[in-house]
């Protein structure tokens, strides 16, 4: 695994950029643990775990960049896909009976 070497832009590659980048979405994503598990109602818990979903997508693709790794973009599809889909299954589940679905 080699990071992309691009450019130097004051002693830091492309990669390292894109690595500092996932560390921050990372950091993001422990905050928007605590609105999953402390969400006030179950709508603000399924917004939480899809935006969690879509978080980790984000990070392996950014990791797939950097680390010049394409099968952790394949990787971040499928996950997208699940989360979809995951999203699709909780809000059935949790709209009342004559609701929208």
């Amino acid at each position: 695994m080699t990071l992309v070497d691009a450019t130097v832009v004051a002693g830091y590659t492309v990669g390292d950029f894109l690595l500092y980048a996932a560390a921050g979405f990372t950091v993001l994503a422990i905050g928007m643990l605590y609105r999953a598990v402390k969400g006030p109602t179950m709508q603000d818990r399924v917004l939480a775990v899809n935006v969690l979903g879509t978080n980790t997508v984000v990070i392996l693709a950014i990791l797939a960049a950097a680390l010049s790794e394409p099968t952790f973009l394949d990787i971040a599809l499928v996950y997208a896909l699940l989360n979809f889909l995951m999203a699709i299954a909780i809000s059935k589940f949790t709209v009342e009976r004559g609701g929208v679905l």
